[in-house]
């Protein structure tokens, strides 16, 4: 077929060729801002290889051309990408255009455009960072963020400055948010006018009754589900054209192709036919709708894989719910999921850009007005969220473990990367320098993530090669949910099975059986491990070696543990829930709870559990201080086995380490507080002194709160903290006595005080009254008869602060609150006297207080009888 110069002509890329060439020329690098729908991905690739003229679509000379290798980030648009090209040459998939996925390769003896996947570009840099033969590397939809064209970036930066400077790099982006890149690339910008079909913008949010909740993890609220559906029908009712709609997942696809086939609040279904285009979807059906209609009006449901890599033949409406899916990791309990995000603004533009590719056309939004303005501006870059792992291992194998002299447009968060590298010395991929081992580099080269490598390589020698790979292969790609929740038995559906997963995972197992060493990928040992080992135990033993952190021990009805110290459930309905171990392949963490939710297990048994995660075994004398939920805490000190944070048996230790029962006593201490000790009349007195010194005259005076105590404890309560073994050996303890080390002895005012805060106070009855501290301001609780003739009262603290006198009646109930007697007396004491004199006739109520004599006993006491003192 000849070549197809009018559709080359008519894309707007082609006017920027040759100032990209000049570029190419005179830099080696450049960044290519081209719009969707200008020609990016397909006349620039072709251009640059030399199959088409820059100025013209016309074909160049066979001396002119130069191998290109373009790089996708998803496995659909590669497809995509190289049909197209082949179509304007007038060719196959497989001529002069080429394409290599993961398991596929269709490329041809003259191929000079080769369109792969950013994960296949890596993999052969890092076997051969030269890339022979390639004249120039395009990597496309760079705004995208993905971490594997980032780190392509970074290696081909690398290659080209100490390998091969004449090596040519384009990034193509299709925003205009180029700046970043060319600072990264040390190159000028290419922009490359746009399609001018303008794109008027509907807002259409939902307006229910009831406000759709927003997304959680990867739950999307069914309200705005339906909404979307009743979108599409409007559209399909205001607009002509095909209809695409973006949501965030295959299961929202699902969910919103069922109403629509159903009906929605009108009743009637629709008449177009709906296609759904997702990374799992059919290549038939990628086919069928890229091939455009056949006059039936469609409506395509897709996922983010459309939003720039492909163009939809027909397309004249988009319909956005406004949600994406991003990878979340919990490094701290070693979950990965994808979670639901609101859209930011530059995916937006480029989805609502999809409505205008062919001519002038219309986008439904979701959401408010108002609300377009609080979406972030641009996505999250994956380094910033995802689980580092594959990451660390190929920075490893290419000789930089600290990514330190990469050149990244963002550099990796140092906590990622530090559990990453933690993974990767567990599974012997590094060492303990971080530096790749030949393990390592093994793993590297199989394409998988480092954990998925170290079950098939360890897998294989145990279990058979294989049967490794079929559950190494099943990891790979999560099954279809009706496939069920228990690995074995989605192992025997997909080996009956007929549908695109099965064929993938089929075709998975070759490539990985085949990247095995030995004969058809068999290891040595591999017969005679594999003999008599049922599938279910290889598929719980495959799981393990993947994922030993993730090895879980029953709690009781659907809960377990996993050795990693997080909480797992399994569902309801879930026939893994009675088992007494499961290795769990597949799991996240709903918002907002507590526990993980396993999706997907294998069942297995103790000795499977330890030969898998043997390096989470433990034994150690455990001692510390444990608190049950009803009743008091103590020491408890213990031998106990563990993987991980599961314990699998435990005994009495009974001499236990003096330090680490000190330890555990502190423990105890800080739990519980210094109530632990006994806290005796005088003892309590003397810390309320204390808190009254701290607080009137500061230092030298210690602070003795709860927690000033708990700070110090180590040094006030070292003779007991010696001695002690248990909650008893503490409770025992005077704590007056102990509190006497905290007395500022060092500067000689511990002997003043009793001058600065007497425990008890001598009145002029002879009495000594103890004081009470407890308060804001120390009391003097006394009988007003024993008070008479003092005019003051004393000051304490230095004489900063007067006592508050509490005066009582002879039945020691108060009378009368004062700090100054000498005003009472002039005052009070009448009205007191008055009250008073008649209901305790046998005390003493003299006219004048102050110069009467004072008593502890009664007026017939005093005069020689036989009244006993109050």
């Amino acid at each position: 077929m000849p070549l197809r110069t009018d559709a080359l002509d008519r894309l707007p890329v082609r006017s920027v060729l040759p100032a990209l060439a000049d570029a190419l020329t005179t830099r080696g690098a450049a960044v290519l801002s081209a719009p969707p729908g200008t020609g990016k991905t397909t006349l620039v690739p072709l251009a640059l290889a030399g199959l088409v003229s820059p100025g013209t679509g016309s074909a160049r000379s066979a001396k002119d051309v130069r191998r290109v290798v373009v790089a996708e980030p998803r496995r659909i648009a590669v497809r995509a990408a190289a049909r197209r090209m082949a179509w304007l040459l007038g060719e196959r998939v497989g001529e002069r255009v080429g394409l290599t996925v993961r398991g596929e390769r269709v490329v041809g003896p003259g191929c000079v455009v080769e369109v792969v996947t950013t994960g296949v570009l890596l993999q052969r840099l890092q076997r051969d960072p030269e890339l022979p033969g390639v004249d120039t590397v395009m990597l496309d939809e760079c705004h995208e963020r993905h971490l594997d064209a980032d780190t392509a970036a970074a290696f081909l930066l690398d290659v080209r400055a100490a390998l091969r400077p004449e090596l040519r790099l384009v990034a193509a982006s299709a925003t205009t948010d180029t700046e970043a890149w060319a600072r990264l690339l040390d190159a000028p910008v290419v922009a490359a006018p746009g399609v001018a079909h303008p794109v008027r913008t509907v807002w259409a949010p939902p307006t229910g009754a009831r406000p759709v909740r927003p997304a959680h993890g990867t739950r999307v609220d069914p309200a705005l589900l339906a909404h979307v559906a009743d979108t599409v029908r409007r559209a399909l009712r205001e607009e002509d054209g095909d209809v695409l709609c973006f949501l965030p997942g295959v299961g929202e696809i699902a969910r919103v192709a069922a109403l629509l086939g159903a009906g929605g609040a009108g009743g009637a279904g629709t008449d177009a036919e709906v296609l759904q285009v997702h990374g799992r979807a059919p290549a038939a059906v990628q086919d069928a709708v890229l091939a455009g209609s056949a006059g039936r009006r469609r409506v395509v449901l897709a996922t983010a894989v459309a939003e720039s890599s492909l163009t939809v033949p027909g397309v004249r409406v988009v319909v956005d719910s406004g949600l994406a899916r991003e990878p979340r990791t919990d490094h701290a309990r070693g979950l990965g999921a994808l979670t639901t995000v609101r859209v930011s603004r530059a995916s937006a533009e480029q989805r609502a850009g999809r409505a205008g590719r062919e001519a002038p056309g219309v986008v439904y939004r979701c959401w408010t007005e108002a609300g377009h303005g609080r979406l972030p501006r641009f996505p999250s870059p994956e380094i910033a969220v995802a689980d580092l792992t594959p990451f660390a291992l190929r920075a490893a194998c290419w000789g930089d473990p600290d990514a330190r002299g990469l050149a990244l447009p963002d550099p990796p968060p140092a906590g990622a990367m530090a559990a990453a590298r933690e993974v990767l010395r567990a599974i012997g991929a590094v060492d303990g320098d971080g530096r790749a081992t030949g393990r390592g580099r093994r793993m590297a080269a199989t394409g998988l993530h480092p954990r998925l490598a170290r079950a098939l390589l360890d897998g294989a020698s145990l279990v058979g090669a294989r049967r490794a790979a079929e559950v190494v292969a099943l990891l790979s790609e999560e099954p279809p949910r009706e496939y069920g929740t228990e690995v074995a038995a989605v192992w025997r559906a997909a080996r009956r099975g007929g549908d695109g997963y099965t064929a993938r995972w089929r075709r998975e197992t070759r490539r990985l059986v085949a990247a095995l060493p030995g004969p058809d990928g068999a290891g040595p040992a591999d017969a005679a491990a594999a003999a008599g080992t049922p599938d279910d135990t290889a598929a719980g033993l495959v799981v393990a070696l993947a994922y030993p952190e993730r090895v879980a021990r029953s709690r009781g009805e659907r809960t377990y543990l996993m050795v990693s110290g997080t909480r797992a459930e399994t569902a309801p309905d879930s026939g893994l829930r009675d088992v007494p171990w499961l290795a769990v392949a597949a799991a996240d963490r709903p918002v907002g709870s507590a526990s993980a939710r396993i999706r997907l297990a294998a069942v297995i048994d103790e000795d499977t559990a330890r030969r898998a995660a043997g390096a989470l075994y433990s034994e150690d004398e455990e001692v510390g201080w444990s608190a049950p939920r009803r009743g008091a805490g103590d020491v408890t000190a213990r031998r106990v086995a563990r993987l991980g944070a599961v314990e699998l048996a435990a005994a009495p230790l009974e001499r236990p380490d003096p330090a680490l029962v000190r330890t555990a006593l502190l423990d105890g201490l800080r739990s519980e507080g210094p109530g632990l000790l006994r806290w005796t009349r005088e003892a309590l007195s003397l810390r309320q002194r204390l808190a009254f010194l701290h607080r009137e005259l500061g230092e030298p005076w210690p602070e003795v709160s709860d927690a000033a105590l708990l700070a110090r404890a180590e040094e006030w309560l070292g003779p007991v903290l010696g001695a002690a073994r248990r909650r008893d050996d503490l409770a025992r303890a005077d704590a007056g006595r102990l509190l006497t080390a905290l007395l500022p002895w060092a500067t000689g005012e511990a002997a003043r005080l009793e001058e600065l805060a007497p425990e008890r106070v001598e009145v002029p009855s002879g009495s000594r009254i103890r004081v009470d501290y407890g308060g804001e301001r120390p009391v003097l609780a006394v009988k007003l008869q024993e008070l008479f003739g003092w005019r003051e009262a004393p000051r304490l603290a230095g004489g900063r602060v007067p006592l508050l006198v509490h005066l009582l009646s002879p039945a020691g109930r108060p009378a009368a609150v004062t700090a100054d007697l000498a005003s009472f007396w002039r005052d009070g004491y009448r009205s007191v006297r008055a009250e008073l004199r008649g209901r305790y006739p046998r005390h003493p109520w003299p006219e004048d207080p102050a110069t009467a004599q004072p008593t502890r006993r009664t007026t017939a006491a005093a005069r020689g009888g036989t009244g006993r003192a109050r």
